[in-house]
């Protein structure tokens, strides 16, 4: 739960920081330990923007299960 915070709480952050351009949504798929899992964040920001913060998520994901992923 402490991670899920985080991730949410980086996202608001790099989503407030830049103007508002398009709305994106990042994917991220993971396994919770018993079974998979997937959660999407929307993005209104600059593409390059979205893709930092899914990447971000990606590596926070990972913490939780080394085979997540998460796309934009």
């Amino acid at each position: 739960m402490k991670r899920f915070i985080l991730v949410c709480s980086v996202a608001a952050m790099i989503g407030s920081m830049s103007s508002c351009v398009k709305s994106y949504t990042c994917t991220c798929t993971y396994n919770d330990g018993t079974e998979d899992q997937t959660v999407t964040t929307e993005y209104t920001t600059k593409k390059s923007a979205a893709e930092d913060a899914c990447a971000l998520l990606e590596t926070s994901w990972k913490i939780t299960d080394p085979n997540a992923s998460c796309s934009l």
